[in-house]
């Protein structure tokens, strides 16, 4: 059941992430606002999901288990993508103005 929870937070995140970032580095954003960017695109707000689940379904729902393990696919899943946006940071400001940020 995990598996069924587990694969699509993680084609979501990836992909989300992925958009937020291309398109902060279309626009010229500068990388060190792009990183949060791409987080903040990416993020469920599981703590809210599981605050909801809980109250609406019970501790011992599938709703709260089904946010739980969202909560623990999504915290390595961000920590990932932290890597990945910082490893590639010289990919992303090639071809950026130095004065700018924006393309040139």
């Amino acid at each position: 059941m995990s598996a069924m929870l587990a694969v699509p937070i993680l084609i979501q995140v990836f992909f989300n992430s992925s958009v937020a970032y291309l398109l902060n580095r279309r626009l010229g954003v500068a990388h060190s606002v792009a990183c949060p960017s791409a987080l903040i695109g990416a993020s469920n707000f599981f703590e809210l999901a599981v605050a909801t689940a809980i109250s609406l379904f019970g501790f011992h729902s599938g709703a709260a288990l089904a946010t739980v393990v969202g909560v623990l696919i999504e915290v390595p899943v961000m920590l990932a993508v932290v890597r990945i946006v910082n490893s590639s940071r010289n990919w992303y400001e090639q071809g950026l103005s130095p004065a700018s940020g924006k393309p040139i």
